[in-house]
């Protein structure tokens, strides 16, 4: 992960975007054209009523840290830059971070960082601080193919972090949300929950964004617990439990987790047996999860955020 430098030109693929396709590029005001890169998931805001409403969604103050995912073309962070302590960047297009830091890099308060955010140490970003806990305010229109991957990523940094407000595709929004006994109910939901408070804010139609997604995005804010809700003594017997309740999801209870628990144990622990994954609560889970444990002799583990969680 690099640093960008201080100082830099747009490169020749930047300034010769004029010759692609007006529905696939994004045009500044200042005439910069960019082709949107389908192999980066790139979907650039610009609905300027919508920058706003996530604008006062997050509403940076001058004391804070931000950290941008996925700056793009900058709609969002010139507003937030505005308002906020410092701005950090993580940006994977080249063309993009070389416009961003031609147009911003001079301000003292932003850096920019070229890189994969899926490899980026965020603790770094604290060390002047001396990792100051809670000191980080995550923002991010996530590309949908890496949105999850991302989140659980973050998760190995919820220490540092005070909140993370990101633009997801609502059905993903959906399913970070969902509580037991709604059909969006699953994996994804169940360990968010865990580790944050969950917030649907609000959704964005495709139109406010170039090009045009197939499908509605939200915004969703995740606020790290300060004190664990529900914990466990093994997070990864935790995740086992879930991923094997939810890859047989039509089944009950008795029937997913055969593999993992015997009848005779579930019974012990005052749950419904005949209810079916998306009927339990967290709650629920971590009385199973920690009876496996208990039974295994394992003790308090933590675990790595980043299994798939692709229901």
């Amino acid at each position: 992960m690099n640093k960008f430098p201080r100082k830099r030109n747009v490169d020749a693929d930047s300034r010769n975007g004029g010759r692609h396709s007006s529905a696939k590029k994004g045009l500044q005001n200042d005439g910069f054209e960019h082709r949107a890169r389908k192999r980066f998931g790139q979907n650039f805001l610009h609905d300027q009523n919508v920058i706003q409403r996530i604008i006062n969604a997050i509403h940076p103050q001058p004391t804070d840290h931000m950290v941008e995912i996925g700056p793009g073309q900058g709609a969002l962070t010139r507003k937030l830059l505005a308002n906020c302590g410092k701005l950090d960047a993580v940006e994977l297009d080249r063309d993009l971070a070389a416009y961003l830091q031609q147009t911003l890099g001079e301000d003292p308060r932003f850096a920019l960082h070229l890189g994969d955010v899926l490899k980026f140490d965020f603790s770094t970003l604290c060390e002047a601080n001396g990792n100051k806990p809670r000191s980080l305010r995550v923002v991010g229109n996530l590309p949908y193919n890496i949105s999850t991957p991302c989140m659980f990523h973050l998760l190995n940094y919820s220490h540092l972090i005070q909140d993370m407000t990101f633009m997801l595709q609502l059905e993903v929004v959906q399913r970070l949300a969902a509580q037991p006994g709604d059909e969006e109910f699953g994996r994804l939901g169940l360990m968010m929950q865990y580790y944050c408070e969950v917030e649907h804010l609000f959704d964005v139609p495709p139109g406010a964004f170039t090009p045009q997604p197939k499908v509605c995005s939200a915004i969703v804010r995740l606020t790290p617990h300060r004190e664990l809700p529900v914990k466990v003594l093994d997070v990864r017997c935790l995740q086992d439990v879930v991923r094997v309740a939810f890859t047989q999801r039509r089944k009950t209870l008795k029937n997913s987790l055969r593999t993992l628990i015997s009848e005779a144990e579930l019974s012990k622990l005052s749950i419904d047996l005949g209810l079916r994954p998306e009927n339990l609560s967290l709650a629920d889970y971590a009385k199973i999860s920690d009876s496996i444990t208990r039974a295994a002799g394992t003790g308090s583990k933590a675990a790595e955020q980043e299994e798939s969680y692709v229901e």
